[in-house]
C-alpha cells in the first residue's frame, strides 16, 4: 500500500512538473527546485500554479457566513501541493517548499429542496502561500513568519496585488499562528 501512495505522489508531482514545462511557466531557477517553480521564481515572485486542480491535492472547504441573511458570502476551496498531505501527516508540519492555493468565490444563495444553499459563484481570485523554512527572499515584503503570502485577483493569476503581508494577509490568520499560520483544523485529510 506505501509504495502505491508513493508512486501516486510521485506520478503527481511529475504531472506538475510537465504541465509547467509544457505551459512554459516554469522556471527552473527557483530557489526551491521544479516543484515549487511553477509558483515561485528566483526572486521570490509567487504567481498561481497552473493546474493545481488537477495536481494539487484538495485540503477542504471553508464558508463565510452572510454579513446579512441566510447562506454564506464566500466559499473558499483550499488545495496543497502533492504530498503535503502525507508529509504533515508524519510530523504534524508543513515541508519546506509547500504551496497552498486558496480559491475564492462569491457564492450564489437559494432555496433548494434540501433548503438554503449556498454555492459557488464567480471566482474573486486566489490567495496563495508558499513555505519557507529557511528565509530566502529577506528584504522581499511578501516573504516572512515562514511563508510567502499573495493575494491575486481573479483576473490576473500571475501577478499578486499584495504589497506587504504583514498588512494585506497575516491579519486573517493571527489565530491560527500556534499552528504555523494555518487553520488546520479545517482540513479533514491532515487530521486523519
Amino acid at each position: 500500500m506505501r509504495i502505491v501512495g508513493a508512486l501516486g505522489v510521485a506520478l503527481a508531482g511529475l504531472s506538475v512538473i510537465v504541465a509547467a514545462s509544457a505551459s512554459g511557466e516554469a522556471d527552473t531557477d527557483s530557489p526551491y527546485g521544479e516543484m515549487t517553480a511553477v509558483a515561485v521564481d528566483d526572486k521570490g515572485n509567487m504567481r498561481v500554479p497552473p493546474d493545481y486542480r488537477t495536481s494539487y491535492q484538495m485540503l477542504g472547504t471553508w464558508a463565510v457566513a452572510a454579513d446579512v441573511g441566510p447562506g454564506s458570502k464566500q466559499m473558499h476551496v483550499v488545495y496543497a501541493s502533492p504530498g503535503t498531505i502525507a508529509a504533515y501527516r508524519k510530523d504534524g508540519r508543513f515541508p519546506d517548499g509547500t504551496v497552498l492555493v486558496k480559491e475564492v468565490f462569491n457564492t450564489t444563495t437559494k432555496p433548494m429542496t434540501t433548503g438554503t444553499v449556498s454555492s459557488a459563484g464567480a471566482l474573486a481570485g486566489w490567495f496563495l502561500m508558499v513555505k519557507d523554512d529557511v528565509g530566502r527572499f529577506q528584504g522581499n515584503k511578501l516573504w516572512g513568519d515562514g511563508w510567502g503570502w499573495a493575494w491575486f485577483d481573479a483576473a490576473d493569476r500571475k501577478k499578486t496585488t499584495s504589497t506587504d503581508y504583514k498588512k494585506d494577509c497575516q491579519s486573517c490568520h493571527v489565530p491560527a499562528q500556534a499552528s504555523d499560520w494555518i487553520y488546520t483544523h479545517g482540513y479533514p485529510p491532515l487530521n486523519q
